[in-house]
């Protein structure tokens, strides 16, 4: 189960009608017109356009997957209490003093550049259940940060 913002949930039912109605039916035109050129059997666009169709269908299979699965978070209801899933944390590294905000949201929704970080990462997984003024002691790739929780919106 993935647990995402109406947000998050939103913007991948816009992908899937994507792929579903322009994606889809332009491989399709690709393939006739390829196949249209005679002998299939060295036909390099109809192979590269059948591979482009399968590739775009696994998508498709695993965004009904992902969404079939989806629990939409009312963020109404969260408490900020402690960090937790759609919780926007800002804290600050003791070490160096920087301080950060990042929104903890479903794998599906990271985006690194929208400060929102998978809850399946090291950062993540250190600041779940952390409240404000503690400090959350996490090891990363580059070793261990200490980070003290500043404040928990949503």
């Amino acid at each position: 189960m993935a647990y995402m913002s109406e947000e998050g949930y939103n913007k991948l039912l816009a992908e899937l009608k994507e792929m579903e109605t322009v994606q889809r039916p332009e491989i399709s035109r690709q393939i006739a017109e390829a196949r249209d050129k005679g002998d299939l059997s060295e036909n390099s666009e109809y192979d590269a356009a059948k591979e482009a169709q399968g590739m775009l269908e696994m998508k498709i299979s695993q965004l009904k997957q992902i969404i079939s699965e989806a629990k939409i978070i009312d963020t109404t209801k969260l408490d900020t209490s402690s960090v937790q899933i759609l919780s926007k944390v800002e804290m600050k590294n003791v070490k160096n003093g920087m301080k950060m905000v990042y929104t903890i949201v479903s794998e599906s929704e990271a985006n690194l550049k929208e400060g929102k970080i998978s809850v399946n990462t090291p950062i993540a997984q250190g600041l779940l259940g952390k409240k404000v003024g503690d400090i959350a002691e996490i090891t990363i790739p580059q070793g261990k940060i200490s980070l003290e929780i500043l404040n928990i919106t949503f």
